[in-house]
């Protein structure tokens, strides 16, 4: 006779790379978080922020496929993060842009460091400027890569930055981007593990942003959790494909 615990999942979702059309196929990240939250099966669901999901699908696609599992946990977390804070994905793509720079490689460091200033004037010009513990963590990043640092200084000196609301935004997306393939990338050993740090961060976050009762109340509301045919994706022809790829076919 089988028996478990009340703290021991029976089933834990099998995380792939990539876009899946079905359940059946595999599932990603917010695909799971989806389903989870009683929504269409999507990559995009409106349960969690768009800036958010977009972080998890590449944290998603990037973590190695020994280490992805790891993820998983955090899924339930994301549902019911999602608001009109203008802050968000400024603060993901800060977050993301700290973490990277100081392994990044020195191509992706200028892009970086660039990123952090422009998301730094952005929030200032918001109302809503980095307080003493950001402000330090903004100084230890740009610590770690000076001649960065001091170039980015120069070219937003003489660059006129975004202000309208879809070019912050693109703004932000690229960021990101830049962040997590640079973290993925680098000459680390625990890429997978650094990756997995900023996504929950991130997701701490957007619940001091939104309020503690959001994941609540996104939870609350979610499907039931029959994951004996659905969560479980099939190993066989699972093949992951290349990154370069998968960012071509899962934008924003």
């Amino acid at each position: 006779m089988t028996t478990h615990t009340d703290d021991a999942p029976l089933i834990v979702p099998v995380l792939s790379a990539g876009k899946h059309r079905t359940p059946r196929s595999g599932g990603c990240f917010m695909e799971f978080a989806s389903y989870l939250a009683g929504e269409r099966w999507s990559d995009h669901p409106a349960c969690t922020h768009p800036a958010l999901a977009f972080l998890a699908r590449l944290t998603n696609d990037c973590t190695s496929d020994r280490n992805r599992s790891q993820l998983a946990e955090l899924i339930p977390s994301v549902i019911g993060l999602n608001g009109d804070d203008d802050r968000v994905e400024l603060l993901i793509a800060l977050r993301v842009a700290m973490a990277a720079l100081p392994i990044a490689s020195e191509e992706r460091q200028r892009a970086l460091a660039v990123g952090i200033l422009s998301c730094e004037w952005q929030l200032s010009r918001r109302g809503h400027p980095p307080g003493p513990e950001l402000r330090e963590r903004m100084r230890s990043a740009f610590d770690s890569a000076p001649l960065a640092g001091s170039w980015a200084r120069d070219f937003v000196a003489g660059s006129a930055l975004p202000t309208r609301e879809r070019a912050i935004s693109r703004m932000a997306e690229s960021i990101i981007r830049v962040g997590v393939l640079g973290i993925a990338q680098a000459c680390t050993a625990d890429a997978d593990a650094k990756l997995c740090d900023v996504l929950r961060g991130a997701i701490a976050d957007c619940a001091a942003l939104f309020g503690p009762g959001s994941v609540e109340n996104g939870v609350a509301g979610a499907g039931a959790l029959d994951l004996e045919e659905t969560v479980v994706a099939r190993r066989r022809n699972n093949a992951v494909p290349q990154r370069d790829r998968l960012f071509a076919l899962r934008r924003g």
